[in-house]
């Protein structure tokens, strides 16, 4: 192959890599928005033809699972960044800082039951679970979590911040932020003097959301 055809070859896949971000954010909006648009409400907010977004998913359902799984794999990626923080609590709060601004669980949890997961999906989410673990345990060792916190109470926190949004992105990371620094502050000792109402939220008692819905 020359160099030029090499030249060529490159950028029609950067090109490719460009649309399909854009297909991607659009199908974001689009989903976060209204879970049953139909397809062609994403090709039109990306301004491509529907040929150019089926040439890169075979449907919705597979544009959804990619949306999803994009979510639970920067909710891994940022968990293994805070394991490397030495402060046990900075890297506790950072994570679901970083979490909370990329909007993950909006990915996660809003498109549940919209799409059938995949194996290496399922892998992933045990991945995230066993990440959480270890940092929520880095979190009571520092002696700075209340002791009748538990691990699935991270789940509400998150989904508590998701669910704070207005038309502006920048004013809903600032809300967003602070309904985290609320919550977090419910989650330190020092709040502890009352213990928190009702039995805890158990393992694995949200993920009926993750069952197919027609």
């Amino acid at each position: 192959m020359s160099p030029t055809s090499r030249q060529a070859l490159g950028g029609r896949r950067a090109q490719a890599a460009r649309n399909d971000e854009v297909i991607l954010a659009a199908a974001r909006a689009v989903f976060l928005d209204d879970p049953k648009a139909p397809i062609a409400a994403v090709a039109e907010r990306a301004g491509v033809g529907i040929s150019a977004l089926y040439r890169r998913y075979a449907g919705k359902e597979d544009l959804l699972r990619q949306l999803c799984h994009d979510g639970l794999r920067r909710y891994v990626a940022e968990a293994e960044t805070a394991l490397a923080e030495p402060d046990d609590w900075a890297a506790f709060t950072g994570f679901l800082a970083r979490v909370v601004d990329a909007d993950v669980h909006s990915l996660t949890v809003h498109l549940a039951g919209t799409f059938t997961p995949t194996e290496e999906m399922g892998r992933d989410a045990v991945r995230a679970n066993d990440l959480a673990v270890l940092l929520f345990d880095r979190a009571r060792a520092s002696g700075r979590l209340r002791a009748d916190a538990v691990v699935p109470d991270l789940g509400l926190v998150l989904e508590a911040c998701a669910a704070v949004r207005v038309p502006d992105p920048e004013r809903t990371r600032e809300l967003r932020r602070r309904q985290l620094a609320v919550l977090l502050a419910g989650l330190s000792t020092g709040s502890d003097a009352d213990p928190l109402p009702g039995p805890p939220p158990a393992a694995g008692e949200f993920d009926w959301r993750w069952r197919r819905r027609e």
